[in-house]
């Protein structure tokens, strides 16, 4: 069987287990590598090379600046900002779009938009705005901010050093610029005038509440002398229930212990505060013998000794000075206050519950809470889990977890932050924003901005400027050396090191130039522009199903072998397949972006070809006459 057959084989079955999305990307892309190898398609020597690529180095290093300047708080003072739009929807949609396009251009563009996703929500809560007319702006305006430099996005990365294997130099950091920021603009006007007209609107989700309904399921359960559950530990009670039910406290008299971090054993008296539907308090009832709330003869008995005691103490004051008898009945008020808080269990001091989205290259994809042991590794409970924007009602311990997930967890607010950063999840809670130290600030904008002089002046190549700006922004202190590794996106970087070479494997055994030849042969009396159309509709296509780093790589040998069959310039045909290849708005799997905004949006999968399918018209008719008039044939 000829070498580009087996491509071909290789590369259909790799493009099928990308659109069906029951293996993560960076698995189908290891695997379509040491396929390659095994069939004599890659040499074995050869096999990892793309792991030390230039356009690997590149992305690694964008995402360690673009969390540098997270921490140093350059992103939140631009976000501080965007909260004083008022309540005007079409200034917030311009404020979040405009500011993401720009941020999308100088950092990664999916980093962009987790920092504003917060900042949104914030603003459709306190103005009573449909986040989904806020969300799905937001993530397209991130995927068209890319388009305008070389760091924008992976896709440009990928061409840049494609061009650069082939010619021997590579685009510049602003070679993008020029067709990239009139496409830009374009989509930007399109977006804030007409295009989130387009976008249905679900109303109830911009609050937790709306979303979870929690305050329906938050209930006590109080430990008789009799319940089966008495002497048990919280890990116990879980077993015998066969359910990860969230135990948000545990109540001792006076004393409240957070039930992440209750270990003892259950004793007489104990009250649960729990977040549990009919179902579960039945479980509760019938498994562990806990009750609902407090014997009514005992809340009868106790509100009787209340007043007794209240009386008896007006009783003894009366003797007292009026301002005395006020002190006292004050007291005596705030004692009752204390007590009453204490009693119903919502006095949660010391925990929070948070809402935050599962990103796509988050550890706890396809697995369950019980795999990811979440409350004994993580000290979290998990309450909720909201998908397409309603409620998921099937027990917690059953789901397994998408992209887009919008769960409700609660922690110690202590090590909140650090647990969802290490799940890869993404907190939608209202955001308190930090400034950063000043200091860091201008440090991390200095290093920044001699890394792009170094690149302009061509001291030193992209990937090592770039490379050496991180290294930097590490040893200076502007990120923690722990914060740069959990920066660098490890399913990216497993793909582009994978696909790399299965690219090249495309190119060698002959396979991009038999696509082109059939193409040419398909348009051989089409003129050149009409080729670069179909290429560019090709590439977009594409991306909207798989991942758009994956696109770029695949579609850039065939794009170099149809310009050669016209004797035409590479580079009209690499700039339409890296604007195409993030142009990825048809479906919220052909990008990270889309994703994120799915569960907090409650999109549904056919939401965004209403909005995504004029908006690719529109970059189209754009980017087509400004490539060719700013890279001729």
């Amino acid at each position: 069987m000829a070498d580009h057959t087996l491509v071909f084989i290789v590369l259909g079955l790799a493009l099928a287990a990308f659109v069906w999305g029951r293996f993560r990307y960076d698995l189908v892309a290891l695997s379509a590598l040491l396929a390659c190898v095994i069939l004599g398609l890659v040499p074995g020597e050869e096999a990892f090379y793309g792991f030390g690529h230039p356009a690997v180095i590149t992305v690694a290093a964008v995402l360690v600046l673009s969390r540098g300047f997270e921490r140093s708080g350059v992103v939140d003072v631009i976000a501080e900002q965007v909260l004083k739009v008022g309540d005007r929807l079409f200034l917030q949609l311009v404020a979040l779009t405009a500011t993401v396009v720009v941020l999308s251009g100088f950092m990664n563009n999916v980093g962009a938009l987790a920092l504003l996703l917060p900042v949104a929500m914030r603003l459709a809560r306190e103005h009573n705005t449909s986040p989904s007319l806020l969300l799905m702006p937001l993530a397209f305006g991130s995927l068209l901010g890319g388009l305008m430099t070389l760091i924008g996005t992976p896709p440009n990365i990928i061409i840049s050093a494609y061009r650069g294997s082939v010619t021997g130099e590579t685009f510049g950091m602003f070679s993008f610029f020029p067709v990239g920021a009139a496409v830009a603009l374009a989509g930007l006007v399109f977006i804030v005038l007409l295009g989130w007209r387009l976008v249905p609107q679900r109303a109830g989700n911009a609050s937790t509440e709306g979303m979870f309904d929690i305050s329906h399921y938050l209930v006590e359960v109080r430990v008789d002398e009799e319940a089966k559950a008495l002497g048990w530990t919280l890990r116990e009670l879980q077993r015998e229930l066969e359910e990860t039910l969230p135990v948000l406290a545990v109540l001792r008299g006076e004393q409240r212990y957070a039930g992440h971090a209750f270990l003892g054993a259950l004793k007489e008296g104990d009250v649960l505060l729990v977040e549990a539907g009919p179902e579960e308090m039945k479980l509760l009832e019938d498994k562990a013998g806990l009750r609902v709330g407090i014997d009514p003869q005992e809340e009868t008995l106790e509100q009787d000794r209340a007043e007794a005691e209240e009386g008896g103490q007006l009783q003894r004051d009366a003797s007292l000075p009026d301002d005395e008898n006020d002190q006292a009945e004050s007291k005596d008020k705030n004692k009752k206050e204390k007590k009453r808080s204490t009693s119903n269990g919502l006095d949660t001091e010391g925990l929070e519950l948070v809402e935050a989205v599962v990103r796509n290259d988050s550890i706890m994809v396809n697995r369950t809470v019980t795999q990811l042991r979440l409350h004994n590794q993580y000290g979290m409970h998990l309450v909720a889990v909201a998908r397409d924007g309603s409620r998921l009602r099937q027990r917690l311990r059953d789901i397994r977890f998408r992209p887009g997930d919008v769960l409700l967890l609660q922690g110690g607010e202590s090590n909140l932050s650090e647990s969802l950063a290490t799940l890869g999840c993404l907190p939608l809670a209202r955001r308190n924003f930090t400034l950063g130290q000043p200091r860091m600030l201008l440090v991390s904008l200095g290093i920044f901005a001699l890394a792009i002089a170094a690149m302009l002046l061509d001291i030193l190549p992209n990937a090592v400027a770039l490379a050496l700006a991180a290294l930097v922004t590490l040893l200076v202190g502007v990120l923690p050396l722990r914060d740069g590794y959990q920066a660098i996106d490890g399913p990216v970087i497993i793909l582009l090191g994978a696909m790399i070479p299965v690219g090249t494997a495309l190119e060698t055994s002959g396979g991009a130039a038999l696509i082109a030849n059939s193409l040419l042969e398909l348009g051989g009396t089409w003129p050149t522009v009409s080729i670069l159309i179909l290429l560019f509709v090709t590439t977009m296509m594409l991306s909207d199903v798989i991942n758009n780093a994956a696109a770029a790589v695949l579609m850039a040998p065939i794009a170099v072998s149809l310009a050669n069959g016209f004797d035409a310039s590479i580079d009209p045909f690499l700039m339409a397949v890296a604007i195409s290849a993030s142009c990825a708005f048809l479906t919220p799997i052909g990008h990270q972006s889309n994703t994120l905004v799915m569960g907090p949006g409650g999109y549904r999968f056919g939401d965004y070809w209403r909005m995504g399918l004029p908006l690719e018209l529109v970059v189209m008719a754009v980017a087509i006459p400004m490539i060719l008039l700013v890279w001729p044939l």
